[in-house]
Order: structure tokens, then C-alpha cells, then sequence
């Protein structure tokens, strides 16, 4: 059966012979991916409906990029996602969930039943160094650009990207620190010092050594110096003065990028560590909880990527189609880092989105992957 069908009369949220309630939670890549597969592998065995307080899905392929005008987001309307997945789109944000009782509650107040939830709504950031400049993918790439202004006409030259002792997933800095030395050489100004500070033992360590060492040949190339092992420290007091540890120096330089701190969304009535963040088993399923799956940035694994969030995604789908009494072994989440994201799910259908009209989609997407990654 296609995947782009004319929407069902069943209300998503009532139980209708033996389809299965799943309620997704979330707007962004782990929510549609996850969407996308459950459709795909148990679509006649659920009742699925999107829960969203986003109207609209925005695809960055390259945050880092948008500053230096290489990069913009796309935009695709979640009703439109729904409808092609035969979802019921619910405009609301989870805010607590009544485990025992089967029923997510939103911000409003409204109470969702379900027989299956999965949580992909994402964490949030805050700063984590005042006196920086804390940058975020969804942040305005004119205040990143005003930086760059300064580079070029030679008010500031030095800058330091930090990575934060508590932000794992460096990548960005590297990305930021290397595109604007890409930058500042194309303005003929060759006396900037770029310089990124981490945390880490080695420069994205998280990935391996020779993702590491091929960094580090684009670093030295650029021209960007590194400092491993050092954590920034701020002094709570005016003027807030930042000092590297272990050596006791101050970070005296006057243009200074950080990451900012990963906040988890610690949900009312379901377990979360010390930072917020879901605890889940290999298949996605919430630790000690019935009936509770977790995908992408919300859950408690260090990587906040993408493609790791989709990949999160399509094994705890693979264990919702199971749950419901689709015929299947769920294969358990084994991460793959990619240089850009790929869904198993999504990645083709944004691209029948952008290359075709709906009734080319339902003759090419067939319910299936497209094109598997």
C-alpha cells in the first residue's frame, strides 16, 4: 500500500479493533523519522498521531554553514508529513506523561491516550559561558556575523571557540573555527589567531582516531591551534573572568564562541538523569518504564547528531512494529557517525519532497525506504 494515501477516518487517539495507539512526540528528525518507519513497518496494526508544538519541520543540513551564507534551512509543513504517514497532527507540547495510565499530558492540559509513546522532542540549550558568544543551530546568523564584520575590517584578531566541559558532541566548534579561518585568509587578513579550547584528549575523540587525525591535518592546514585537556572556569562574579584550568591562566582574548550546555527536558513522572535526559535500552525503550520509547537529542547518550537521532529512531521503531505484533526481530541502536545526516526514512523522503509532486511521490515511495542508507 502507498505511503501517500487519502487519510483515515479513524481518530488516532481512540482505540479502533486492534489497532495500537502510537503517539510520537516531538518535530524534528528523530519524531519523522520515527513516524516515517512506524508507518512503514506496522502501518495497518497502529492508530499513529503527531504531537508538536511545531507547525513546521526546519532541515539544516549545515547550521555551521548559515553565517557564511553557505547554508539555509528548509521548511516542510508537519501536516503534510502527517498526512502522508496517515497520522492525526496534534498541535501541543508533551509535558508529563501518566505512565500507569497510558496517557501523555501537554502543556495545555490536554490528555493524550496511547498504547505506544515514543519521546523525540529534543533538548534544549543554555548558555554556558556569559562572556561569550554562545552559539546554537537555530540561533541568528547575523549575531555570528557581526563577528566576522569585525574580522574584516581588523577590529578583532584573535578568537576562541570553546567546547565546554560538559558538551560531548564538539563537532561545531571544529566546523565554525575552520570555516571562518577559511573566511578571514579570503578577507587577506593572515594575522588572525584562531584558536579552539576543549575539554577533550583529543580533537572530536568521540569518533576515533582517524576522524581525529584527519581533523587535525584540517586544523593545522587552516591554521587553527588546538588546546586539548583545558576547562574553561568563570567567575561568577563581575567582570566574569574565564580561567583555563589546569594551568590557572585567563582567556584574555576578546572574541570568544562557545558551545552552549545541553539541557535535557526532564518530563514529569518519567526517570531522567542528573541533566534531564531520557535513560533507554539499545531499542530505544525508556529504563523501567511500560509503553515508553526515546529517540534523538532528549535521550542520555553524549552524540547529539542528526544521523545519530535518526538511527535512534528507526530501532525504536523497529520495537514499537514488534510490540504491536508485527512479525520482526528489532534490531538494537549501533551508532554510525556520518560526515552529513542520513535517515533510512527521512533522508528520501525530503528528497521526493523537493524533486517531486504528490502523486510522483506515492507511485515512487511505495510505504518503503526509497533509497536505504
Amino acid at each position: 500500500m502507498s505511503a501517500l494515501r487519502a487519510r483515515t477516518t479513524t481518530h488516532p487517539r481512540r482505540r479502533t479493533g486492534a489497532r495500537r495507539r502510537v503517539l510520537i512526540a516531538g518535530g524534528g528528525i528523530a519524531a519523522l523519522e520515527a513516524l516515517l518507519a512506524v508507518h512503514d513497518l506496522a502501518g495497518e496494526h497502529v492508530a499513529l498521531t503527531l504531537l508538536s508544538r511545531e507547525r513546521e519541520f526546519a532541515y539544516r543540513p549545515m547550521a555551521t554553514a548559515e553565517p557564511f551564507g553557505r547554508g539555509h534551512a528548509e521548511r516542510i509543513r508537519l501536516a503534510e508529513v502527517a498526512f502522508d504517514a496517515a497520522a492525526e497532527l496534534v498541535h501541543g507540547e508533551l509535558a508529563a506523561v501518566d505512565c500507569a495510565g497510558r496517557v501523555a499530558i501537554t502543556r495545555s492540559g490536554e490528555r493524550i491516550g496511547y498504547d505506544e509513546l515514543l519521546v523525540a522532542i529534543g533538548a534544549s540549550r543554555e548558555p554556558a559561558l556569559r562572556r561569550a558568544l554562545t552559539w546554537t543551530p537555530d540561533g541568528d546568523a547575523a549575531v555570528f556575523g557581526g563577528l566576522l564584520r569585525d574580522l574584516e575590517e581588523g577590529y578583532v584578531k584573535q578568537v576562541a571557540f570553546v567546547v565546554p566541559p560538559d558538551v560531548e558532541w564538539s563537532l561545531p566548534a571544529y566546523e565554525l573555527a575552520l570555516m571562518t579561518a577559511r573566511e578571514v585568509w579570503g578577507m587577506g587578513q593572515s594575522d588572525v589567531e584562531l584558536t579552539v579550547y576543549t575539554h577533550e584528549a583529543t580533537p572530536l575523540g568521540l569518533v576515533g582516531s582517524r576522524v581525529t587525525a584527519e581533523l587535525r591535518r584540517d586544523l593545522r592546514a587552516a591554521g587553527v591551534r588546538v588546546r586539548t585537556g583545558v576547562c574553561l572556569e568563570e567567575d561568577p562574579q563581575p567582570p566574569h573572568r574565564l580561567i583555563l584550568r589546569p594551568s590557572g591562566r585567563e582567556l584574555t582574548t576578546a572574541a570568544i564562541v562557545a558551545l552552549p550546555r545541553p539541557v535535557g527536558p526532564r518530563l514529569a513522572w518519567l526517570p531522567s538523569d542528573a541533566s534531564g535526559f531520557l535513560r533507554t535500552d539499545r531499542h530505544g525503550k525508556v529504563v523501567g518504564v511500560e509503553g515508553v520509547w526515546a529517540a534523538g537529542d532528549a535521550v542520555a547518550f553524549p552524540i547529539k547528531q542528526g544521523g545519530v537521532a535518526a538511527q535512534q529512531a528507526d530501532a525504536a521503531a523497529e520495537a514499537i512494529a514488534h510490540a504491536v505484533g508485527v512479525d520482526l526481530e528489532p534490531r538494537p541502536f549501533r551508532p554510525v557517525l556520518r560526515a552529513r545526516f542520513s535517515g533510512r526514512y527521512l533522508s528520501p523522503y525530503l528528497s521526493l519532497l523537493a524533486g517531486a509532486d504528490q502523486g510522483d511521490r506515492a507511485m515512487r515511495l511505495g510505504g518503503r525506504p526509497v533509497v536505504a542508507l
